[in-house]
């Protein structure tokens, strides 16, 4: 029988009993939407952290030069917290021999970050905002541009000028109904000029990235941010991917000989990349990956012994039809291969209902929350693979019974 024709008749028995058919394919699909479903929430999951977390606060090709990490999503032990606590911390005086040793198409910038406590005369309440001092080439490596204003001028940076940028969250709220630019904010009591409003940045799990000052780094508000001739890192961009890690050794062995470390002795410093930072969930993705699956094989298993079953009570059905098949020449690879085709396509159509009802998850999930669920392509393959797999390998004793029928007994068949 040619294998158009084994589809057709399979399609045809689907449909003269559909309901028995749904109830049969069940299995399969539930086993394929939880698969759908699972990678995609993961894929989205990790797409958000990437994009929307880690991504907001490391710059592209970049790296950040720090006492510690900036960025922790793993469990901290007393004894890993008592190390990072003991280490120096990152000077000025570290600045200008890091910076010397980069190759000359290396952007960096130096930074300081702490909350601090604001006002403005248009708000009766003052707010904590998050504070940068920052040296020429932050908004370059961040890449971040004002909406209005403009940003700092190279004389503003050498003499530490009382000016800063703010974000969007900040002029909002300080300047209700008004333009910022050109108005007094005042941090610890001392005025400094908005000259700038930065594009919006966005929020991550309810934190928004858009309730920030940046100041030049010897403005007044330094000494508020560290202590004295202390910063808080020294971000790295190179222009490409495969110059990150030569740059990071570079910056290591300079840092090391500066902490005067023997070579048996680890890193008293952090050298923080986002893969470094997202560590952590990319073991987690791991696991989930490999739950999302597992799990279906359950209902898998479950879908493949209830198919065997039905082609089982098909087989014993149709024994008639087999023995009048037989008599008319059809041989037993025929036969079989029939009632494989019948439960492969039976199974098929359970895997492709079931990634329409994945894709419907998925974008029941990226409407209701804020991950960026989507299907993933290899899931699908994965899906309806898995679905002519299971159809296969539980037709494949049926068949084998129906093929194996005399057909002389099959005639007599009632």
């Amino acid at each position: 029988m040619p294998f158009v024709e084994a589809i057709r008749l399979a399609l045809q028995q689907i449909w003269v009993q559909k309901l028995k058919s749904f109830f049969t394919l069940l299995g399969v699909m539930i086993g394929v939407t939880f698969l759908i479903a699972v990678v995609s929430i993961v894929g989205g999951m990790s797409r958000y952290m990437t994009d929307q977390v880690v991504g907001k606060i490391m710059a592209v090709n970049s790296f950040e030069l720090r006492h510690r990490p900036n960025i922790n999503l793993g469990e901290m032990t007393e004894e890993r917290w008592r190390e990072l606590r003991r280490r120096p911390r990152i000077k000025e005086s570290d600045i200008q021999p890091v910076t010397d040793a980069l190759p000359p198409d290396v952007r960096w910038a130096a930074v300081g970050n702490d909350n601090l406590s604001a006002q403005s005369r248009y708000v009766a309440k003052p707010r904590q905002v998050n504070a940068f001092t920052v040296t020429d080439g932050y908004f370059d490596v961040k890449k971040m541009a004002p909406v209005s204003g403009r940003l700092f001028s190279p004389q503003e940076y050498e003499r530490g000028m009382p000016v800063i940028v703010i974000g969007q969250d900040v002029a909002n709220y300080f300047f209700p109904a008004l333009d910022p630019v050109g108005r007094e904010l005042v941090v610890r009591g001392i005025p400094y000029t908005v000259v700038g409003v930065m594009e919006k940045q966005g929020s991550a799990f309810g934190i928004s990235f858009d309730k920030f000052i940046v100041a030049p780094h010897k403005s007044p508000i330094n000494r508020y941010v560290n202590a004295h001739n202390v910063i808080d890192a020294i971000m790295i961009q190179t222009a490409s991917r495969e110059g990150l890690l030569s740059t990071m050794e570079t910056v290591r062995q300079v840092m090391r000989a500066r902490h005067h470390l023997r070579p048996s002795q680890k890193d008293d410093f952090e050298l923080e990349t986002s893969d470094s930072a997202l560590e952590f969930w990319n073991k987690i993705k791991s696991y989930l990956v490999f739950a999302g699956v597992a799990l279906p094989a359950i209902g898998l298993v479950v879908g493949a012994i209830v198919i065997m079953n039905i082609m089982l009570v098909a087989v014993a059905e149709r024994t008639r039809e087999i023995g009048i098949r037989k008599s008319l020449g059809a041989r037993r690879r025929d036969i079989m291969s029939q009632f494989l085709v019948e439960s492969a396509t039976l199974s098929t159509v359970g895997a492709a209902l079931g990634v329409a009802t994945g894709f419907a998850f998925a974008k029941l999930i990226a409407a209701v929350t804020p991950l960026p669920a989507a299907v993933e392509l290899w899931s699908v393959l994965v899906g309806i693979g898995i679905g002519a797999g299971v159809g296969i390998v539980a037709g494949v004793y049926p068949a084998s019974r129906a093929s194996r029928l005399d057909p002389i007994t099959a005639l007599r068949a009632e």
